[in-house]
C-alpha cells in the first residue's frame, strides 16, 4: 500500500512538472522554428514540443534589431539589468539600515513604524501608480532611467524580511561590540549584515524577479525604446501585424536566461534562508 502510494505521489509530481513545465518547452522549441507558416500549423498539435530543423534565425532578428524595429535587444537587456541592479544594491543598503534601526535602537514611534511597514505591503501597486505618477511628473522625472529606480529602493517587504532577521540575532553580539566601543553603525557593518547573506540573497532575487518582469510603471513612465525594458519591449511584438511567433519566443528565451542564471547562482542562499525561517517559525 505505501508503495503504491508513492507511486502514486510521483505520478502527480510528473503531471504537475509536464504541466509547468510544457509552455517552457514549446517557447523554447518555436524559437528554434525559421517558418512562421509551419509555427502556426505545430501548434495545434504535438509538433509543438519537437523541432526537426533547429535554426537561430530569429535569435539573429532579436539581436539585430530587425524584429524590433531596428532597436537591438542588447538596448533592452541594458536598460533591465541597469534599473533592476540599481534597484536591488540600493535596495539592500536601505532595507536592511532601515531594518536593523528598527530591530535595534528603541525609540518612540517604533512600533508604530513597523506596523506601517506591514501595512504598506498589503497595499496593491495599482492603488499608487497615479499619484506616484503625478508627482514623479512634477519633478521631470519622465523617460528616464531613475524614474524607474528611485520610487522602488524601499521595499516593504524587505525591510520586513530584514526586521525579522534582525531580531533573531543575539544582542550579546551587540554589546560585546558596543563595550569594544564600536558605534550602532560599526555593529551594522560589521557583524549584523555579513551575517545577513542568506536574506540578502532572498530580497535579491525577490526583488529581481518582481523589477524584472515590472510592465505597468515603465509602461506608463517611458515614451521610447531609449529607457524601456525588457518586459514594455515584448508588448510591441504584440502592437504590430503580423505577429511574428519564432520572433516572440526568441525574446522571450533570451529575457528568461538572465534571471534564470541569477536564481541558480544565488539559490544556496535562498534555499538555507527558507529553511532557516521554516525552523524558526
Amino acid at each position: 500500500m505505501t508503495r503504491t502510494k508513492t507511486l502514486l505521489a510521483y505520478m502527480l509530481l510528473l503531471l504537475f512538472a509536464a504541466f509547468f513545465l510544457g509552455p517552457i518547452v514549446v517557447m523554447f522549441v518555436t524559437s528554434l522554428k525559421g517558418d512562421e507558416l509551419q509555427i502556426l500549423a505545430d501548434m495545434a498539435s504535438l509538433k509543438a514540443f519537437w523541432v526537426a530543423h533547429p535554426s537561430l534565425e530569429n535569435y539573429a532578428a532579436v539581436l539585430s534589431g530587425r524584429a524590433l524595429g531596428g532597436t537591438p535587444f542588447t538596448r533592452f537587456l541594458f536598460n533591465t539589468v541597469l534599473i533592476v541592479g540599481s534597484i536591488v544594491v540600493g535596495g539592500v543598503i536601505v532595507n536592511s539600515m532601515a531594518a536593523f534601526a528598527l530591530a535595534r535602537l528603541r525609540f518612540k514611534g517604533r512600533a508604530f513604524l513597523v506596523s506601517l511597514i506591514v501595512t504598506l505591503i498589503i497595499l496593491p501597486f495599482e492603488g499608487l501608480a497615479v499619484p506616484l505618477l503625478l508627482i514623479v511628473n512634477r519633478f521631470g522625472w519622465l523617460d528616464s532611467y531613475h524614474v524607474q529606480i528611485i520610487p522602488f529602493i524601499a521595499h516593504p517587504f524587505s525591510i520586513f524580511l530584514f526586521y525579522q532577521f534582525f531580531t533573531k540575532l543575539p544582542r550579546e553580539l551587540d554589546e560585546a561590540a558596543r563595550v569594544d566601543g564600536a558605534s550602532y553603525w560599526q555593529v551594522y557593518r560589521r557583524i549584523a549584515l555579513p551575517l545577513s547573506l542568506p536574506v540578502i540573497a532572498t530580497v535579491a532575487i525577490l526583488q529581481s524577479l518582481e523589477y524584472w518582469n515590472s510592465f505597468l510603471w515603465p509602461l506608463m513612465v517611458t515614451r521610447g525604446p531609449e529607457y524601456r525594458p525588457l518586459s514594455v519591449a515584448m508588448n510591441n511584438f504584440f502592437g504590430q501585424y503580423p505577429r511574428y511567433w519564432g520572433d516572440v519566443m526568441a525574446f522571450a528565451v533570451l529575457t528568461s536566461l538572465p534571471i534564470l542564471v541569477i536564481y541558480l547562482a544565488f539559490q544556496r542562499w535562498f534555499i538555507q534562508s527558507v529553511v532557516r525561517s521554516g525552523l524558526k517559525g
